[in-house]
């Protein structure tokens, strides 16, 4: 027994071996096969990770597996992506892996699909992407023009995905979550397929969503009769959403097209099948709803479905006097009566429509009716509707369990009547949108935690006329703010119902506008949360207006704009501002320019003039101003100025200060400085105590300067402080760092006694307008100022002044000198004339000698004691006048 048991465990080892080693002997032969298959059959670039093959999966038969499969279009579709699978399974017998696949027939007898991904296009032209068999005429030995046979008796499409898109119909279908299996015998004649199917299905027909990831559901056991190519609906009864639909009928492939005779309805009448429609996300649980009243959906699709005809059809779906109400909630919604048609008798698609007669209903006493029709849906579709009601905006959610982020209030009346033509609204042809009738929203309550406070729309008031909408009245209160509109919107139904912009001309009034009513304390979180951190905020493209503002006061941040007035035109991405005046820090503000977000960064232009501003309010109030001229906080007065600046925004719309670059032009008026807070004033008055900045005269004072790479260049700009003549020129940074010079024209009358003296010597004339440059460099930060004086240049230009002057003094003497020798020489020789030349030239050097170098008589006019040179004794006056105890002007001249 036990040598018994010992032979069946080696044979079933000995088989176990085999089952495992054989298929590496068929790899490549299964390789050859697929590859056979995919060039024969497809005309498209295929692509596979692995093909792998295994006798134990499915025993006695075999398994093989193709891996990562991807096939890519050929032109037209060139380099587009059909299909991607994970895996494809085929299973036959062992003994089709010995036939010759260039001789026999090769039979599969069940394939499973694992998450494909099918994309299906068709274009403008009419080019499939889907069109990749090819047309083979060509005979196998045997007669068969294919080489495989499908006698299938199971198949799965498992958790796949197919997208269908008709860029020439403008159709897209979407499937998600398809899961379709079949069992059956595709060899007979006449045989029977076991089907089961559930996806999600979305339909869109020239941007109007007809579905939206709704479920669908389908059992069908359908009869093949292959011989006849017809195919016969036996028990079906399929679902959408929740919704059961029983079909019967059959289709017929022909040559041209296919036979469709199908009838279809739902079994029940009961209303609750309506709510079954909705999608379970937005009805929620249906089961204990209460329900009166009846709902039918029937139908037939008759006749030929080819290139040029769809079958005729008929649908209808109707309700009489039904109603529902939640068990959670309190209100009921009564009084339903639905009368829809959808159809087409000529089997032109062009003349599909849809009727709908009635669609009415009350909720809590508001009466709301409306009825539409649609035709010519395929090409340019013709609408015309209806809508007469009232509806308590707060009820909605009262009566249906609609999940809104922020509760709605308010009450909304519409009366009115609209017919178009679809090419009309995308082209803007005005003539052809016919409007009229109101539509009127009175307590229209909005919050958000994206906003600061509720938006309270007390009233609004707009008349639908021929192409334009008029907004009659339009008031909003949100915080301490309030708002009060008028104008026309063009285009309204082109924006709502295509892509077209929202064009229109406005007039806002303001008492009083905080902006930071329409603002949150985490506005850049949630900016973040609809922005990418990469990307900035965008001005809307759809908008295209013109708003006339109007405010008594506009208050931003920590400023207050009285009586502001402009126009704003918003187009193409750019916000323009026209004329926008305002009063504020006791004077009278201009501006215009415009922010542009087409591109990738943000960026503006702005031109800006104040007149009479208080200039300690202004600059204490405004950045960009304490940016421009951060020194100016200290003055105290009245400032006029014109800023010309642009840069770029970042992600908030703020000025990036690094990008800026511009100009201004500013003229001081009745302005002295305060100098108890600057330790840039101090540091100057430690360093120069000849000046006094509490008196220092800033009147009708002009200056120009220009920024950027986050620099101003102030250009060089002269005042007086009583007879000292002032030249201020240098840069600063957006950072606060400075880098100025200031020169001080000194007269020599504040050099003390010794020098003036010494200059009276020469003329005391020309001593009273003598003077010395004094060289003020002002480095580091306005916080921490470093002052540096340089006085060599001064001591260098007084003394080169000095020598001018004893020089043409000396020059002056000599030409008397020669004056009076002529009166004895008259009528000398050439001889004696260049004698009286060489005598003039010697008489002035021997007189500069004494000025240049002392010498021989000028003792008494310039010491010769080197420390008592003028060059010396201006250095030791000069160090008295710069640095140490702050003297008066009187005290410094005697």
């Amino acid at each position: 027994m036990k040598k018994n048991f010992k032979i069946i465990g080696i044979t079933l080892l000995i088989v176990l071996g085999l089952l495992i080693a054989i298929p590496f002997a068929f790899q490549g032969k299964i390789t050859d096969m697929v590859k056979k298959v995919i060039n024969d059959n497809l005309n498209a670039k295929v692509e596979f990770n692995d093909v792998s093959l295994s006798f134990i999966r499915s025993f006695p038969k075999a398994h093989v597996n193709v891996n990562d499969l991807v096939i890519t279009n050929f032109e037209p579709f060139k380099d587009e992506t059909l299909a991607t699978a994970k895996g494809i399974a085929f299973s036959m017998s062992i003994k089709e892996l010995f036939k010759d696949i260039n001789k026999e027939p090769i039979v599969i007898n069940s394939i499973s699909v694992d998450e494909v991904l099918l994309a299906l296009k068709t274009d403008e032209f009419g080019n499939n992407n889907y069109d990749i068999t090819k047309t083979d005429n060509t005979v196998s030995p045997k007669g068969n023009k294919n080489n495989f046979a499908l006698n299938i008796e199971d198949y799965s499409i498992n958790n796949s995905a197919l997208t269908y898109i008709d860029e020439g119909t403008n159709v897209s279908v979407y499937i998600t979550k398809l899961n379709h299996a079949g069992h059956g015998i595709f060899s007979s004649e006449t045989s029977e397929l076991e089907t089961t199917s559930e996806a999600n299905v979305s339909l869109s027909i020239d941007s109007t969503n007809y579905l939206s990831n709704n479920t669908i559901k389908l059992d069908a056991l359908i009869g093949l009769d292959l011989s006849n190519n017809t195919y016969t609906f036996k028990e079906n009864q399929g679902f959408i959403n929740e919704l059961p639909i029983e079909f019967k009928g059959h289709i017929q492939q022909l040559d041209n097209g296919q036979d469709i005779d199908i009838t279809f309805e739902n079994p029940e009448s009961d209303f609750k099948n309506f709510l079954a429609v909705i999608p379970k996300v937005y009805s929620k649980n249906i089961e204990n709803v209460q329900t009166t009243g009846d709902f039918k959906i029937k139908g037939t699709i008759k006749g030929l479905s080819s290139e040029e005809t769809i079958p005729n059809f008929d649908i209808s779906i109707t309700s009489n006097n039904a109603s529902f109400k939640y068990p959670d909630l309190p209100k009921r919604v009564s009084n339903i009566n639905i009368s829809t048609f959808i159809k087409n008798t000529t089997g032109n698609v062009d003349d599909t429509f849809v009727d709908i007669k009635t669609l009415d209903f009350i909720i809590d006493g508001d009466v709301f009716k409306s009825s539409a029709t649609l035709k010519n849906l395929t090409k340019n579709m013709l609408v015309n509707a209806n809508i007469n009601g009232v509806l308590n905006l707060a009820n909605i959610a009262k009566a249906y369990p609609i999940t809104l982020e922020t509760p709605l209030t308010g009450i909304l009346r519409g009366n009115f009547n609209t017919a178009f033509d679809m090419k009309a609204i995308e082209t803007n042809a005005y003539a052809r949108i016919k409007n009229s009738g109101s539509v009127s929203i009175t307590d229209f309550i909005f919050s958000s935690e994206a906003i600061a406070n509720p938006i309270h729309i007390t009233e609004a008031n707009m008349d639908f006329n021929t192409g334009t909408v008029s907004l009659n009245n339009f008031k909003v209160k949100t915080g301490d703010s309030d708002l009060n509109a008028t104008g026309t919107i063009k285009n309204l139904l082109g924006f709502l119902l295509s892509d077209g912009n929202l064009q229109g001309d406005f007039k806002v009034n303001s008492s009083l506008f905080k902006v930071s009513d329409f603002m949150t304390e985490n506005v850049a979180t949630q900016k973040k949360k609809i922005i990418n951190e990469d990307e900035s905020l965008k001005i809307p493209a759809f908008l295209d207006c013109t708003i006339n503002a109007n405010a008594n006061t506009v208050v931003y941040d920590n400023l207050n704009l009285k009586d502001v007035k402009g126009t704003l035109v918003i187009k193409d991405q750019k916000a323009s501002l026209y004329n926008l005046t305002s009063s504020m820090f006791d004077g009278a503000l201009a501006l215009a320019g415009d922010v542009t977000t087409k591109g990738k960064t943000p960026n503006f232009n702005l031109n800006l003039n104040a007149n009479d501003f208080d200039i300690a309010k202004s600059f204490n109030g405004m950045e960009l101003l304490q940016n421009l001229a951060p020194i100016a906080k200290l003055l105290q007065g009245k400032l006029n100025t014109n800023i010309t600046l642009k840069g770029n925004l970042d992600n908030d719309f703020s000025p990036v200060l690094s990008s800026v670059t511009g100009n201004a032009l500013a003229e001081l008026l009745s302005t002295k400085f305060n100098t108890d807070q600057s330790k840039l004033i101090s540091s100057l008055e430690g360093a120069l105590n000849f000046i006094d900045f509490d008196t220092l005269n800033l009147n009708d004072l002009k200056t120009q300067f220009e920024f950027a790479d986050g620099k101003v260049a102030v250009k060089p700009f002269k005042l007086k402080y009583e007879d000292i003549a002032i030249e201020i020129s240098g840069t600063h940074g957006f950072d606060k760092t400075v880098d100025y010079k200031a020169i001080f024209n000194v007269p020599t009358k504040y050099l003390g006694s010794d020098v003036n003296r010494l200059i009276g010597k020469i003329d005391m004339v020309e001593a009273n307008s003598l003077s010395i440059p004094v060289t003020a460099k002002i480095t580091g930060s306005f916080t921490n100022p470093t002052v540096k004086t340089d006085l060599s240049s001064g001591v260098k230009n007084l003394t080169q002044q000095l020598i001018k002057i004893e020089k043409q003094k000396l020059l002056n003497q000599s030409k008397d000198k020669v004056k009076n020798m002529l009166g004895d020489i008259v009528g000398a020789n050439k001889t004696k004339t260049d004698s009286i030349k060489k005598l003039q030239d010697n008489s002035v050097k021997d007189i500069l000698s004494g000025i240049i170098k002392p010498q021989g008589t000028q003792t008494d006019s310039i010491p010769t004691d080197s420390t008592k040179t003028p060059e010396k004794k201006i250095k030791n006056v000069l160090g008295g006048l710069l640095g140490g105890q702050k003297k008066t002007q009187k005290d410094t001249v005697n």
